[in-house]
């Protein structure tokens, strides 16, 4: 009777797994996230990660970071300038990048679009009398981030009849917030062909 059920228990798992996989009659299907995505020559998926992965690394390497680290300083990102033609979530980066930095020991703060948010529960926490004052958070003690991320993405594209040839540029850098000097940056380069 246990070995019937030790047969019994994966197969009716495995059964139920492989549910899972399969299209319905939309035709939707699951993919592979990280799998490369060369659908069309605007900036994509494959894009944001390779070069988030770049950056991270470029800079984890860099001294300065591995002494916020140590001190355990505080980071913002500011929102990366989408200087091309084309309409793209430019937080993605900044968002990929800050959670790259945390898993490898470093800090951060919201930035300023977001700030709103944060002020909005301090005002609902202090003032709107529905919490006790001993648990409410309290007024004044957020932190400053002593360094910025900031950057931009750059495009150039040509066509002919036949041929569509994209160029893209991620600049990204870190900047000391009280002084303005620029401490590390760091570039990736993309090129993307479309032959019709």
């Amino acid at each position: 009777m246990k070995s019937c059920r030790a047969l019994f228990l994966p197969a009716v798992m495995a059964l139920s797994l492989s549910a899972c996989v399969t299209t319905g009659d939309s035709g939707v299907s699951y993919g592979d996230a990280k799998e490369t995505e060369t659908v069309t020559t605007d900036l994509g998926s494959t894009d944001i990660q390779t070069t988030t992965e770049k950056m991270v690394e470029s800079m984890l390497q860099h001294p300065l970071l591995q002494d916020i680290i140590r001190q355990r300083g505080l980071l913002m990102a500011s929102p990366v300038e989408n200087k091309t033609s084309e309409y793209f979530d430019t937080k993605l980066i900044t968002d990929s990048m800050l959670s790259q930095l945390q898993k490898n020991g470093v800090r951060y703060v919201i930035a300023g679009d977001e700030m709103q948010n944060q002020v909005d529960e301090l005002r609902r926490q202090n003032q709107s009398g529905l919490y006790k004052k001993s648990s409410a958070a309290k007024v004044g003690n957020m932190q400053g981030a002593q360094y910025r991320i900031d950057g931009s993405v750059s495009s150039i594209v040509k066509r002919t009849s036949s041929v569509k040839d994209v160029y893209y540029k991620i600049n990204l850098r870190l900047v000391e917030i009280e002084s303005g000097v620029v401490e590390w940056s760091d570039e990736k380069e993309i090129r993307k062909t479309l032959k019709r």
